[in-house]
């Protein structure tokens, strides 16, 4: 189980499991978590975070952060969102374009929770599925293959 923040959400904290549901809780849900230390363990040393800036331009929002495990740099997050759009299938070919145009061909294809929800609302925890999902891609990335000794 994963737990995330967002600091467009202070009042809510996040619990993912792989592959998994989203619960959504208030921020107390990490005290809760402390008195069950008996029954989850909790791993300091894998503690990511992306920390950045929050630019608006006309309807889009968009968020450039810098990936950081522990004190080091590990990536950079760009999350955009068009704001009047609820149904993210809706305005994806939208999306794309305006990515586009400051990313370049470093635009991303269509994120895996699009997938699962075809016509129906997005939500805040979609957003932290797909944080979820660059994160563990981050950590992946970082561990070293071990060679075999002969």
């Amino acid at each position: 189980m994963y737990v995330m923040h967002n600091s467009e959400y202070p009042l809510s904290c996040f619990a993912l499991f792989e592959n998994g549901p989203c619960l959504i809780a208030d921020a107390n849900f990490d005290i809760l978590m402390v008195k069950l230390k008996g029954f989850f363990q909790n791993a300091k040393a894998n503690k990511i975070e992306s920390r950045g800036t929050r630019y608006q331009y006309c309807d889009f929002l968009v968020k450039v952060g810098t990936v950081t495990m522990g004190p080091s740099a590990r990536g950079i997050s760009v999350e955009v969102e068009y704001c009047p759009c609820v149904i993210a299938n809706d305005c994806w070919n939208l999306l794309m374009e305006f990515m586009q145009s400051f990313m370049g061909n470093h635009t991303p294809g269509i994120p895996s929770v699009f997938g699962t929800k075809h016509d129906s609302i997005y939500s805040p925890a979609d957003t932290m599925v797909q944080y979820m999902e660059l994160f563990n891609k981050i950590r992946k990335q970082q561990q070293v293959p071990v060679a075999g000794i002969r």
